[in-house]
């Protein structure tokens, strides 16, 4: 992606996010067959990364533009639907214990209305894979309510993916550095 995620984090303009990742999508489809995937938020974005070489597209924002929703049908693309409550930029200082009445009903109610109106819109399920967005929007308990309960998440049916690699509440936990997060990225995966 060419706008970074992280909690606090000021959004950037879709040209300046076109300009830090097509040419680099470009590059890498030149030189390998691994699968490239365009993490962003902004449906131009995801439509001109596909077409330079991108083959999975991962909103953030959890399909909740109808234009992206458009997008990731009209491309053929797999798409992730990631669950965040509210933006990066204000993620962290708006979410409480009150902010779910159970974090993993919660996340599985978001995803299954998502899906519902993607489906609506010709974005087949079975295209959709799912993110509960560990650390977008979530306090340390339910971060690690979601490592413990991934079994109730697999109920959706979808197949999931867990992004937990050095994010803030391994080292909260470890006591560790943003660099020596590895140990405690690798025993969340």
């Amino acid at each position: 992606g060419g706008e970074s995620t992280r909690p606090g984090a000021d959004p950037v303009s879709a040209e300046e996010e076109l300009r830090r990742t097509i040419p680099v999508i470009k590059e890498l489809a030149e030189r390998t067959d691994v699968p490239i995937s365009i993490d962003t938020m902004k449906p131009e974005v995801a439509r001109e990364a596909v077409r330079a070489g991108a083959q999975m597209i991962n909103d953030v924002s959890g399909l909740r533009s109808r234009e992206m929703v458009e997008v990731v049908a009209d491309t053929g693309a797999p798409v992730v639907l990631m669950h965040m409550l509210g933006e990066p930029k204000t993620m962290q200082k708006e979410v409480s214990e009150e902010s779910y009445d159970d974090v993993i009903s919660d996340i599985m109610w978001f995803w299954e209305q998502r899906m519902e109106t993607a489906e609506s819109l010709g974005l087949p399920r079975e295209r959709i894979l799912l993110d509960p967005g560990i650390g977008f929007g979530k306090l340390q308990e339910h971060n690690l309510d979601i490592l413990r309960r991934t079994r109730e998440l697999r109920c959706s049916g979808r197949p999931l993916l867990i992004g937990a690699s050095r994010k803030g509440f391994v080292s909260r936990i470890a006591g560790d550095t943003a660099e020596r997060r590895g140990g405690g990225s690798l025993a969340a995966a």
